[in-house]
C-alpha cells in the first residue's frame, strides 16, 4: 500500500509508446446482470480490501450488528443478493481481513477486532444457513488482528498481523502459532512474499519497509536504498493499492476513494517503469478483490480480473483486463506457466528450512481442474500457546464489551461464592473451638 501524495518516480506523465504486447490492454466492466447487487458492504475505515475471490466463490465483509460477518457467494450466483442471505458470522468483533486458501478452494481465513483468527470450511454450493462454528479458532494476538496471508508455496501455513505489532506464523496442521515476528514498532499495513515464500516483506505505519526471513524472524533489510525510478501519480493523499502480475510484469495502481486504475509495465532495464493506460470510472472503489490466474477466461484473452467494491451502490463489479486479440486460439505468449493449486511443501518441510518454487500449471489444459486436497482440523486440547518462550494466551484481555461484561459477572459470582464459603468456614471454626473448649472443661479431663 502506498501513501503520502502518491509517488512512484520522476517520469513524464506522457505515455511512452513502445513495442509491448500489453500496450493496448483495456478494462471491461461486466454487464449489470453479471455483477453482485444489494450487498451491505462494511463501512469500516480499516485500510483493507474487505473482499476475497477464487475460482469458485466471492467473499465480502458486510455491515452487521453484534459482531463481524461476511458473505460467501458462488461466482455463478450473480444479480441481486437477498437481505436474508446466509452469512459467516462467528466473530464477536468486526472482520478486518479475509483470504482464501490458495490450495483448497472452500477454505477461507478471517481475522477480526475480537483478536482471533478463524478458519472456515464453506460447503459445496455455498451457505444454506448462517455459519457460526469455525473449523479452527486461533488465539494468540493481544489486540485486534488486521491482516492474514497464506504462504504461497506451503499448505496450511498462515501469517497474521495484529495491532499488537506482532506477526504470528500458524501451522494449521496442529492449530498453533510456531513463530512470532516481533520487529515492528507500529501497526503493520501490508504483508507480501517473494516467489518461493522464503522472504516476507512488510510495510508499517512507522514508514519503514522491512524484508524479513520469516522462519528466523531476522530483519534482512529495513528501508531500501535509493529507488531506481520515481513517478508522481497525482496530488491526492489517499491510499494507493498496488497489484503486481508476475506473469505479464504489469503493475496496477488503484486509488482508494476514486474509480481509477492506472497500469504500467515493469522491466529490468531503463526506463524500468512504462505507463500503459488508465481505466476510469466515476464510481469510487472501497477495495478490490483479484481473481487467481486459474480462474480467468483465457478464451477472451483476460489477463487480470478485479472485483470492485462500490459501497454507495452496494455493488460488486467485475472488471476484466483484456489483451485485444482477434485469434480464437490459446495465446501462449500472454499465459506463461503460472503457480497452480498444488502446494510445493508441507508445513514440516518449510518449517524445517526447505524452500521450493511454486508448482506451475498451464492455463491451456489445467485451468478448470480443482484441487483434490481437503482440510483436516487438528484436535486441540492444549490451553496455553507458548511461542519464543512467551505464553501468548496468558492475561489476554477480553475482546469485546459483551465479553468484558460476562467476565465481570462471572468474577462477581465467584467472589460471592468464595465469600459464602469463607463465611461457612468461619462458622465451622467457631463450632470446633466451642467443642474443643467443652472437651477441655468436661469432668473427665479434670
Amino acid at each position: 500500500m502506498l501513501r503520502e501524495g502518491h509517488w512512484l518516480g520522476e517520469m513524464s506523465w506522457r505515455p511512452q509508446y513502445r513495442s509491448s504486447k500489453f500496450r493496448n490492454v483495456y478494462g471491461k466492466v461486466a454487464n449489470r446482470e453479471h455483477c453482485f447487487d444489494g450487498i451491505p458492504i462494511t463501512k469500516n475505515v480499516h485500510d483493507n480490501h474487505f473482499c476475497a475471490v477464487n475460482a469458485r466463490f466471492l467473499a465480502i465483509v458486510t455491515e452487521s450488528a453484534g459482531g463481524g460477518s461476511f458473505l460467501v457467494i458462488p461466482l455463478e450466483q450473480t444479480g441481486r443478493i437477498e437481505p436474508n442471505y446466509p452469512k459467516v458470522c462467528g466473530h464477536q468483533g468486526n472482520v478486518l481481513d479475509i483470504k482464501w486458501n490458495p490450495f483448497i478452494d472452500n477454505i477461507i481465513a478471517s481475522c477480526s477486532e475480537d483478536t482471533s483468527v478463524r478458519i472456515w470450511e464453506i460447503p459445496e454450493g455455498g451457505l444454506k444457513r448462517n455459519m457460526t462454528e469455525a473449523l479452527l479458532e486461533l488465539h494468540g494476538h493481544s489486540r485486534r488482528v488486521g491482516l492474514v496471508e497464506w504462504h504461497p508455496t506451503t499448505n496450511n501455513i498462515l501469517f497474521s498481523a495484529g495491532y499488537d505489532y506482532k506477526v504470528l506464523i500458524w501451522n494449521l496442521d496442529v492449530g498453533e502459532p510456531v513463530k512470532m515476528i516481533d520487529c515492528h514498532t507500529d501497526v503493520i499495513l501490508c504483508m507480501s512474499f517473494n516467489t518461493d515464500g522464503s522472504l516476507l516483506t512488510t510495510t508499517c505505519k512507522d514508514k519503514k519497509l522491512r524484508v524479513i526471513e520469516p522462519r528466523s524472524g531476522r530483519v534482512l533489510q529495513e528501508d531500501l536504498s535509493m529507488p531506481l525510478i520515481e513517478e508522481e501519480i497525482d496530488g491526492l493523499s489517499g491510499l494507493l493499492f498496488p497489484f503486481y502480475d508476475a506473469d505479464t510484469h504489469m503493475l496496477y495502481l488503484a486509488g482508494k476513494g476514486d474509480g481509477n486504475i492506472r497500469y504500467y509495465e515493469i522491466s529490468t532495464e531503463k526506463p524500468y517503469l512504462s505507463y500503459l493506460m488508465e481505466f476510469r470510472s466515476p464510481a469510487p472503489q472501497k477495495g478490490l478483490g483479484v481473481m487467481p490466474k486459474h480462474g480467468l477466461d483465457v478464451s477472451a484473452c483476460e489477463v487480470f480480473r478485479f472485483y470492485k467494491l462500490v459501497t454507495l451502490k452496494g455493488l460488486i463489479e467485475p472488471i476484466s483486463m483484456i489483451v485485444p486479440r482477434r485469434s480464437d486460439s490459446y495465446q501462449e505468449d500472454i499465459y506463461p506457466m503460472t503457480p497452480g493449486t498444488e502446494p510445493a511443501l508441507t508445513p514440516d518441510e518449510w518449517l524445517g528450512g526447505i524452500n521450493r518454487d511454486p508448482v506451475l500449471m498451464s492455463l491451456k489444459e489445467g485451468y478448470k481442474k480443482s484441487s483434490k486436497m481437503v482440510f483436516k482440523a487438528p484436535i486441540k486440547e492444549k490451553k496455553s500457546v507458548v511461542v519464543n518462550g512467551i505464553d501468548l494466551l496468558e492475561n489476554v484481555p477480553p475482546r469485546t464489551e459483551n465479553e468484558l461484561l460476562r467476565m465481570f459477572f462471572r468474577q462477581q459470582d465467584e467472589i460471592r461464592r468464595l465469600k459464602e464459603e469463607l463465611s461457612q468456614k468461619d462458622i465451622r471454626i467457631r463450632q470446633l473451638q466451642l467443642e474443643l473448649k467443652n472437651l477441655r472443661n468436661s469432668p473427665k479431663n479434670c
